[in-house]
């Protein structure tokens, strides 16, 4: 069992990496905060598959803390496009 767990652990990260070059390569900045989601939760899977696979209980720790970056990173991503400035042009709002 523990196999075939570290072999669907490798198939999501290459998946996974597969996805972020795809996605990195785009110029458009909320398909690169997307990257990040897509890294929390494919980082995410594949710790708890091989944290299953070896019987380690620190990985699932790990684990949390990836998905839990990727999560605060987009919610700092969209409160920092909706603030003050993200127009790039704070003159506007001083006058």
């Amino acid at each position: 069992m523990a196999d075939f767990l570290t072999g669907a652990a490798l198939f999501i990260l290459a998946v996974t990496a597969i996805a972020l070059f795809r996605v990195l390569r785009s110029g458009i900045v909320p398909e690169r905060m997307m990257a990040v989601q897509l890294l929390g939760t494919g980082g995410a899977a594949a710790l708890l598959l091989l944290g299953t696979a070896s019987g380690s209980a620190a990985t699932s720790d790990v684990a949390l803390l990836l998905a839990l970056f990727a999560a605060f990173s987009c919610v700092a991503f969209v409160l920092g496009a909706d603030g003050p400035g993200a127009d790039g042009d704070s003159s506007k709002e001083r006058q």
